[in-house]
């Protein structure tokens, strides 16, 4: 008879461990309020920078070239970034109007580029730079009220607990050590988390290298104890998971797959965030010229918008931790522009109404912003299903009234005479 009501016992103790863990995440207040504020944001910076920045041929160098592990960790021993200036950084984003930071603290060669106490390979023990760059960030930013964001690669192309290459079997690296190497991980993200100040975000990348148990779970669940207010994404490719607070697409707008990241995506109900590049690479490339223009920045920043997602746009400084003036240059220029419409960006919603022929929307209480990036050849424009009456409509940078009509199916602004912005000619519209 003890014996059966152990056994009952025991089952009911598994069974409350087993609805424990699979119980739905509840975002906290202070989570929920951090996603609204992430959607006001609207525009931030992405910094991939690392000891492969020295090879000046991307990223994914090491892996592309196929440099052996123990050659590639040489690179530590001469990277000395004497020219990184975090207030630099933080300046070069607050000019070209961006809000936040998301920047590499560890990519897939996994090499940290913050002062871990959980492994050597590090930019203070392993280099001759002996500082911490994440953590001058990190003051720098909440000195200047940029929020930062850490990137941190799941996919670790050198750590002998990962096993990179290794077969998968039962869900596991049948040559590596799984449960040490997620506790690495999570160690590592309890000193992001906790050492460094304001700290408002994780961006996952590299779960999509193999099939595994992730333990997510416990991933995430780790993050919202340390902080419920942090947001979590991850670039999985996929539809949201579990405890994860944004969804993130790469090198795409929502909704699109031209470049096939995106083709299991399924947007869910989370903020949202496009990310791009400046020029083909994420980090430092010395070969690659292939600039973006102020006005595909900008098309692109508005195009999120009108979709309701932030636009994150990547450069990769040089290894001596400078911005290349090529990126100074064209991002002043935007930063000039954001100044004097950024109020038809930043704070709006998207979405309401579909992509448009000759641009998107974007709407902020009763104001409604027409972002036209192609001038139709009609003398005008139409704005479908616009429930709300139309008070009047003016050029966004002028008080000048813009003749319109209003019909059930939705609002025909006329375009007579408006002169054309060399971006994006905006035209407001106030309703009841």
């Amino acid at each position: 008879m003890m014996i059966k009501k152990l056994l009952v016992i025991g089952m009911l103790l598994c069974t409350i461990k087993a609805n424990a863990q699979t119980a739905a995440y509840t975002p906290t207040a202070d989570n929920l309020a951090a996603r609204q504020n992430f959607e006001d944001l609207k525009f931030g910076l992405f910094i991939h920078w690392g000891i492969y920045s020295e090879l000046g041929a991307g990223e994914w160098v090491m892996n592309e070239k196929n440099i052996p592990y123990n050659s590639y960790k040489r690179l530590a021993d001469f990277f000395n970034p004497q020219g990184f200036s975090a207030h630099d950084w933080v300046q070069f984003a607050k000019k070209a109007g961006m809000k936040y930071i998301t920047v590499t603290a560890r990519h897939h060669d996994g090499f940290s580029m913050f002062g871990t106490k959980v492994s050597p390979y590090n930019i203070v023990d392993a280099t001759p730079y002996h500082k911490d760059p994440m953590m001058e960030l990190a003051q720098e930013c909440e000195k200047e009220g940029i929020e930062l964001h850490f990137y941190y690669s799941l996919l670790d192309w050198g750590r002998a607990d990962y096993a990179y290459g290794s077969p998968i079997v039962n869900g596991l690296p049948a040559k590596g050590d799984w449960d040490s190497y997620i506790g690495f991980m999570k160690a590592q993200l309890t000193e992001l988390i906790t050492k460094y100040p304001g700290v408002k975000g994780i961006w996952f990348d590299g779960g999509w290298e193999r099939d595994v148990n992730w333990h997510y779970d416990e991933i995430y669940g780790l993050i919202h104890k340390l902080n419920p207010a942090i947001l979590v994404g991850n670039n999985h490719h996929l539809a949201p998971k579990e405890g994860e607070d944004f969804q993130m697409f790469e090198k795409d707008l929502p909704g699109n797959n031209t470049t096939g990241f995106s083709g299991k995506s399924e947007i869910g109900k989370l903020p949202l965030e496009t990310c791009e590049t400046i020029n083909n690479s994420w980090g430092f490339n010395i070969t690659d010229r292939s600039f973006k223009s102020v006005s595909q920045i900008i098309h692109y920043l508005v195009n999120a918008a009108g979709r309701n997602a932030n636009f994150l746009l990547n450069i990769g400084p040089m290894p001596n931790g400078k911005i290349q003036p090529e990126f100074t240059d064209t991002m002043a220029v935007v930063g000039t522009w954001m100044q004097k419409n950024g109020a038809s960006i930043y704070g709006t919603r998207g979405n309401a109404i579909a992509p448009q022929s000759w641009g998107v929307v974007t709407y902020k209480n009763k104001t409604m912003y027409a972002h036209i990036t192609a001038m139709p050849q009609l003398p005008y424009i139409f704005i479908p299903k616009v429930k709300a009456k139309v008070l009047k409509v003016t050029l966004f940078t002028g008080s000048e009234n813009l003749k319109f009509k209003q019909q059930p199916e939705g609002v025909f602004v006329y375009t007579n005479g408006i002169k054309a912005d060399a971006y994006d000619t905006i035209i407001q519209l106030t309703t009841n």
